[in-house]
């Protein structure tokens, strides 16, 4: 066990790749004790990547990256100005609700911080705001990708756990909601603090436009479900519902109804049981081709390729993380790793909420060092056996690992949110560390409320029937 993660640390510090250090590490403890044949390297990377759950990464990636390249970010911005940008430190605000939007049609916290992020810090540089505060805001609500559903981390970790992905997706949204308030809270104090003002004039008829956008997507469901309940099939109530929608865009010359319409689709079609969690992946995919090559028209084939392969390179990287990975946390498991540890927490306290406590700040000191995917491929098979003898449900576990490896995105060596928006503001990492720190007070609010109160995350699946 000490040579296994010993190396893997030490190559860690002497900037080899996360990746590449738990495959050398792996391959070292398996030559130097034999504890199975070589050959088991290739046969444990195959099997971690061998997955349908797994396919949903490229396609959720792809649905990201098309959506920034068709224009839909600046749309999603436009209309987060007209619904919040009145409030003092509107832009802040905006910040906040563009992500909440973007995150229902990427599902990861980079793509939030590279797509929308960088039209948000820019506008907010122009108005005024010192560029730490638009930093820092950005980074906080770019955690909420991951957290509203779709989520890469959950598709992950349903993977690595069992665990249902709809009901994951579904334990974030509560979560989610929750963050956001915390986040405009925060906006708003520091508005009051620093004396920001609104950055857009009040006008109630973008105001009452906006609304009604938002009006008309929530309407989608309640029109479906009234004509299911008149006799129609479900197919038949969508697409009538959808031709519905289409017209009245088209009439009406909505700005952002369409690609508000994302996550509806991927929560309704995962509830009422037209796709699982993966197929809502390449429905993503579809309607973000619809948008950018129809509707909008702002994708051309050169947007197209770009995308591709943008989408082909972090999928490679993420899925090579996931092979070194899975048969590093298998070599945990046959070192009696994960049982050593299991031993050492329960011989410190048997009471659960002590646990949960430990646990946090472990993995709060684990984000800062590994790749999400990487940590949660690690941490899973070792946490999991200790979490169902405390008692504690695995989906709210899954909540409280996210959000405990999205608050370690923000932070230095591997923070890869702040070494995003580092190189987008042109700022030091140190300057933005330093910019992030105030804005981390609503993430562990939420992460606090999260961790003891387990009706936040499990109460919205529960009356869904996905769990019992």
């Amino acid at each position: 066990m000490l040579l296994l993660l010993g190396s893997f640390l030490v190559l860690m510090l002497i900037g080899v790749p996360v990746a590449i250090s738990m495959a050398v590490a792996s391959v070292l403890y398996i030559v130097l004790y034999g504890v199975a044949p070589d050959i088991i390297v290739a046969q444990r990377m195959i099997a971690g990547v061998e997955s349908f759950p797994l396919l949903a990464v490229p396609f959720f990636i792809l649905a990201g990256n098309l959506m920034n390249s068709a224009g839909v970010t600046g749309r999603i911005y436009s209309f987060a100005v007209a619904l919040v940008g009145w409030m003092k430190g509107g832009l802040a605000q905006v910040n906040i609700i563009g992500s909440v939007i973007f995150s229902g049609m990427s599902g990861t916290a980079l793509a939030d911080a590279a797509g929308i992020g960088t039209i948000e810090i820019k506008a907010m540089k122009d108005h005024g705001y010192p560029v730490e505060a638009a930093v820092g805001v950005t980074a906080a609500s770019a955690t909420l990708g991951p957290i509203f559903p779709p989520s890469l981390p959950f598709v992950i970790y349903g993977m690595m756990a069992n665990v249902s992905i709809g009901a994951l997706f579904m334990a974030g949204i509560l979560p989610g909601v929750v963050m956001t308030l915390l986040m405009m809270i925060t906006v708003a104090a520091f508005a009051y603090k620093k004396r920001w003002g609104s950055d857009a004039p009040f006008d109630i008829r973008q105001l009452l436009s906006a609304g009604m956008e938002i009006v008309v997507v929530l309407m989608v469901p309640v029109a479906i479900y009234l004509m299911m309940r008149a006799g129609l099939s479900m197919n038949a109530a969508a697409g009538i519902a959808l031709l519905l929608l289409l017209a009245l865009d088209w009439y009406f010359g909505f700005s952002a109804v369409m690609a508000l319409m994302t996550p509806v689709i991927l929560i309704g079609g995962m509830t009422m049981g037209w796709f699982t969690p993966t197929e809502a992946a390449v429905a993503a995919v579809l309607w973000s081709l619809f948008l950018g090559l129809v509707r909008y028209r702002t994708m051309t084939f050169s947007t197209l390729a770009k995308a591709s392969f943008d989408t082909i390179e972090t999928t490679a990287s993420v899925l090579f993380i996931v092979t070194a990975a899975s048969v590093f946390a298998w070599l945990l498991t046959v070192s009696q790793a994960a049982q050593l540890l299991s031993d050492a927490i329960l011989s410190i306290t048997d009471n659960k909420w002590v646990f949960l406590i430990l646990v946090n700040l472990l993995m709060l000191f684990v984000g800062c060092f590994l790749d999400t995917i990487a940590a949660i491929t690690i941490l899973v098979p070792i946490l999991l056996p200790i979490v169902a003898k405390f008692g504690i449900d695995p989906v709210q576990f899954g909540l409280i690992m996210t959000l405990n490896l999205m608050i370690g995105l923000l932070h230095p060596p591997l923070g890869m949110v702040l070494f995003v928006l580092s190189r987008v503001a042109k700022l030091s990492v140190e300057r933005t560390t330093m910019a992030i720190l105030p804005w981390l007070v609503p993430l562990f609010l939420a992460l606090i409320m999260i961790t003891f109160i387990p009706a936040v995350s499990l109460w919205l699946p529960q009356q869904l029937g996905l769990l019992r």
